[in-house]
């Protein structure tokens, strides 16, 4: 790392000596980028400030939930205001409920939502419900999509078009991962013929509708409607895993926005403001075997804090407002079409995905559509590009397996800054 981040540079080494690797979550180490992480000292608006005072214009937006921004004032306000009177009691609060109605009105497929504490606590969840639903156990999941750290879906792919998943960490034991089969993302030719062969053992399909743990991957135009198809056929619980593009792209996230209703939902990220969060929700008959109406328990202490149950509230009434989602997808798309034109215009291969607010570069190829087009991206033309980048003041994701984030914050000076910045590290990547 360079001199200029000094501080930094002694924040992690002491972090070093206490934490794993320094750091709390793995992609904040900066393996994939090299160097050594910046320590963020706060953030206001579109800019993140780091331990030596240095401002950048921020594309992570703490992985997604900030949305509105860093430091947003309504919800400061409504995070202050929650404190005043506790941060929690571990007993049901009235803005439970008022965030559970704000959701089932966005999110017309969600009937009846259980909060949580994280996007993994929602996805294990609603997985463990799909399974007390259906009395199944086998579960469809497609490479490159992440659910969280759940030991069952933490496997990668065998040796064919359709494999058991096998442990992909550390410390999960097979018989954890056996009933997991992987997939490739938009193959919807796999999903049929894994089907045709074992459907009625299937529990439930889970999938990222738009593809964010592997840089943005958009879904081919039959692949999310085989799912649905193939799900109602044979009696599968369809799971939209939707923390990263719940919201995101639309008011009532991926699923409104390609017209597909799964049956369950996960949500987390904008619906905690920042605050740790996460929901999973859907279809009234399913979500009344979750205990204490049924059979399927799931529990949390913390599940609807309300310090995250207000900040929720909050973020929401914000994106309520007209034209949200227009301002939105013009910011996205102007940065986007720009980093596109500029990598050409200097001879760069390269192509940059975009949906609304969520946008990924990927080097040294012209289409990426799975987890396979992704691996053959130019990795280390991503590392240059991100340290030049961060040299010009524009923080980016250290990784080139994830997605960048336009919030409302940016401003039209914000981004054409981020595109100067881009167009002169192009030139000097050539």
């Amino acid at each position: 790392m360079l001199s200029e981040w000094r501080k930094s540079e002694y924040l992690f080494e002491e972090s070093s000596r206490y934490i794993p690797g320094g750091v709390n979550s793995p992609v904040r180490a900066f393996k994939n980028v090299g160097g050594n992480p910046l320590f963020i000292i706060r953030g206001k608006g579109s800019k993140v400030y780091d331990a030596d005072d240095r401002e950048y214009i921020d594309y992570v937006a703490s992985w997604g939930p900030l949305i509105l921004g860093h430091a947003h004032p309504v919800v400061v306000k409504a995070i202050n205001g929650a404190v005043k009177n506790g941060t929690s009691f571990g007993a049901p609060t009235e803005n439970e409920t008022v965030l559970a109605r704000m959701i089932t009105e966005m999110v017309p497929s969600i009937e009846k939502v259980r909060m949580v504490n994280s996007g993994t606590e929602a996805t294990m969840s609603a997985i463990r419900l799909a399974r007390g639903y259906t009395g199944r156990d086998h579960i469809i999941k497609f490479a490159g999509c992440y659910h969280g750290h759940a030991d069952g879906l933490l496997v990668k792919t065998g040796s064919g078009a359709m494999t058991f998943g096998i442990p992909d960490s550390g410390g999960v034991p097979a018989d954890c991962a056996k009933h997991t089969i992987v997939l490739p993302y938009n193959g919807t030719d796999a999903v049929k013929k894994c089907m045709e062969k074992i459907g009625q053992e299937v529990a439930a399909i889970i999938v990222e509708p738009i593809a964010g743990n592997m840089g943005l991957v958009l879904p081919e135009r039959e692949f999310l409607p085989t799912l649905r198809e193939l799900s109602t056929q044979y009696g599968v619980v369809l799971i939209f895993d939707e923390v990263i593009s719940g919201f995101r792209v639309a008011p009532g996230g991926a699923q409104e926005l390609y017209e597909i209703s799964p049956d369950l939902t996960c949500l987390g990220k904008i619906i905690g403001g920042g605050m740790p969060v996460g929901a999973y929700g859907g279809r009234k008959e399913i979500m009344d075997k979750v205990s204490p109406l049924g059979p399927v328990y799931q529990a949390g202490t913390l599940s609807g804090n309300p310090v995250a149950v207000a900040a929720g509230i909050a973020v929401l009434g914000e994106l309520k407002k007209p034209d949200t989602y227009v301002k939105l997808e013009r910011k996205g798309k102007m940065l986007a079409n720009a980093l596109a034109r500029a990598a050409k215009k200097n001879g760069i291969t390269a192509r940059v995905n975009q949906v609304g607010s969520l946008f990924s570069i990927f080097f040294g190829v012209k289409q990426v559509s799975n987890l396979d087009e992704v691996m053959r991206t130019h990795t280390e033309m991503y590392r240059k590009y991100f340290w030049e980048m961060l040299k010009r003041s524009v923080y980016l994701a250290p990784s080139p397996f994830e997605t960048g984030f336009v919030s409302l914050a940016h401003t039209r000076k914000d981004l054409h800054r981020t595109i100067q910045a881009a167009e002169e590290v192009f030139s000097f990547l050539v």
